[in-house]
């Protein structure tokens, strides 16, 4: 037997049996996680395949990454995406305003099912971010980044404001969740799906601040944060639903309350840091702009 041969022929799988593993791997893996336990035969051989398929994809990485740079540089549509930059806010805009308006009406379902005061907050808190991302997303749609500065500054300002009222009332809705003990059992599916959300966002979040993409516009700067924000809330909502739904036997309530009081204190203090900095910068900004506007400061 040809052992190099069959190396290279379970490492780099033609590219149809290379995508087909991603759905399999993914859907036996969480159907082992949810349904069968452990230990039994089944979910081993879930784990061996998802191992399996990581390992491919591995290896596979340095060729695709080559491939997406020749294509980058020959697609037409690529090399717009990549030097518009109002193309790429405006798509970037448009995706987290409909994930957060999605996620809103989930924890509006959620209050439904559960009948309770915090997920109807939570879903009135997500419907408020998506209200501000309409009102920034019609300001790119008009106008291009820095094409009216002043007005940027104003709703960058804006959104400092209403995240500060806002994240007073989160805060208080904190409090009340903690001092009242109240945590929900959720689905293991639902729980997943609801990591997978706030671990997207978070990331997304997180890549966004770190390449600096506000730096060129107030308006993408307060799309930054509003983003970052609704992130930080999806943590504290996670850390409660697993919490109850996985640590139920294992956590008890002294410490559940111990550990989402300091993370959604932790939280609230950070929105609220962020909301007053907005806010002083844009009226810094915004008094700095009149300054220039004013030849040699008279009025």
């Amino acid at each position: 037997m040809n052992w190099k041969r069959l190396g290279k022929a379970l490492l780099f799988p033609p590219t149809a049996i290379a995508l087909l593993l991603v759905p399999v791997a993914t859907s036996f893996l969480i159907y082992s996680m949810v349904f069968l336990g452990t230990e039994s035969v089944a979910a081993i051989l879930s784990y061996v395949l998802a191992a399996y398929t990581l390992t491919v994809w591995c290896f596979r990485a340095p060729r695709l990454i080559k491939d997406l740079k020749a294509l980058k540089k020959e697609n037409k549509y690529i090399r717009r995406w990549q030097n518009d930059e109002r193309l790429r806010r405006g798509v970037s805009l448009y995706g987290s305003f409909a994930f957060n308006t999605a996620y809103a009406v989930f924890q509006l379902w959620l209050g439904f099912y559960h009948h309770t005061f915090w997920f109807y907050s939570l879903a009135g808190y997500y419907v408020s971010l998506a209200v501000m991302r309409f009102f920034l997303m019609r300001h790119t749609r008009r106008f291009k980044a820095g094409e009216h500065l002043h007005n940027e500054l104003i709703k960058y300002r804006a959104c400092g404001w209403i995240l500060l009222v806002m994240n007073l009332a989160l805060a208080l809705m904190i409090f009340f969740m903690v001092y009242w003990n109240r945590t929900f059992h959720h689905h293991e599916i639902t729980a997943i799906a609801m990591a997978a959300y706030t671990f997207g966002a978070f990331a997304i979040a997180i890549t966004h601040l770190i390449g600096g993409h506000g730096k060129s516009s107030p308006v993408y700067a307060a799309s930054d944060a509003i983003r970052l924000a609704a992130a930080c809330v999806s943590i504290i909502t996670l850390e409660s639903t697993m919490l109850t739904t996985f640590g139920a036997d294992t956590v008890d309530t002294l410490t559940r309350k111990l550990l989402l009081g300091i993370s959604g204190g932790a939280v609230a203090v950070f929105i609220t840091l962020m909301a007053i900095y907005m806010i002083v910068q844009g009226t810094k900004q915004i008094r700095q702009l009149k300054e220039k506007e004013i030849p040699n400061g008279k009025q």
